[in-house]
């Protein structure tokens, strides 16, 4: 009888769900605050996090983090935190 296993099976997956967890937090920041760019830089660190997560856990531990390669999926998802980062500091505020 085949066993189902319901919780991460690797530090990466664990990890995974972290990640996840604090960007719908971000997410949650954004819809609720006046401060988007709060939620918005919580998202980015999460992503960015992530990105270090990936670069140092073995690829056999990885999990959901290894997409491709260790160090695309490095560059892939540190470049979004940074361009989060880089938007939330830089778009100026809107007038209502």
């Amino acid at each position: 009888m085949p066993t189902h296993v319901r919780y991460p099976s690797t530090i990466g997956g664990a990890f995974y769900i972290v990640v996840l967890l604090a960007t719908v937090a971000g997410l949650v920041v954004v819809l609720v605050s006046d401060d988007w760019r709060l939620g918005v830089r919580v998202m980015g660190g999460a992503l960015a996090a992530s990105a270090g997560a990936r670069l140092v856990i073995p690829q056999k531990d990885a999990g959901m983090l290894a997409v491709r390669h260790r160090l695309f999926d490095f560059l892939l998802v540190g470049g979004t935190s940074a361009a989060l980062f880089v938007l939330a500091s830089n778009i100026p505020d809107q007038p209502l």
